[in-house]
């Protein structure tokens, strides 16, 4: 999946699904990554950096085991705990979103940006694109105000075909 162009790094929109320098997106969100972590005081260990850099090897969603499969492999202790805490980690401090339909893990494109995502998934390569909630959570704020509701977190997941996926299906 590691496509290339002139684009900047993944974090415009539908970039799962589009041409993009992959390489440079990795290396932007692992840079991003320790930037936050060293300004707000949050230790990224070199598990957590390593999960990390395993859910930006592609756009496509990954499950915890298969993270830990990745680190086994790697020669870590074949621990579930190990995998789930950096993934809890990388959730906690946005690094990383959890894909709830797929129950997987992909690394959030939006940098610094606290947000409440709408994710586009590919139910044939299993890539996510992370698109900004802007128009869907106004639309669910108006709704929840008008029948007194209050939002604690939304999540929202559209499942179809990748731009990809849908050339190949065609063919």
């Amino acid at each position: 999946m590691a496509r290339s162009d002139t684009s900047k790094g993944c974090g415009e929109g539908a970039i799962a699904f589009a041409p993009h320098d992959h390489a440079r997106c990795r290396r932007a969100a692992i840079e991003d990554a320790r930037a936050r972590c060293a300004a707000a005081g949050l230790r990224l260990t070199p598990v957590r950096e390593r999960v990390l850099e395993i859910l930006l090897e592609s756009h496509a969603a990954l499950g915890a085991y298969d993270v830990l499969r990745r680190l086994t492999d790697e020669g870590a202790v074949p621990q579930p705990p190990i995998a789930y805490r950096a993934l809890d980690f990388l959730v906690a401090h946005g690094f990383a979103h959890r894909i709830e339909k797929l129950n997987a893990y992909v690394a959030c494109t939006a940098s610094a940006e606290t947000h409440d995502p709408v994710f586009m998934i590919c139910r044939d390569c299993k890539a996510v694109a992370e698109l900004p909630s802007a128009p869907v959570a106004r639309d669910l704020e108006r709704e929840a105000e008008r029948i007194g509701f209050d939002i604690g977190r939304t999540v929202v997941e559209a499942e179809g075909l990748c731009p990809g996926c849908r050339a190949e299906s065609a063919s």
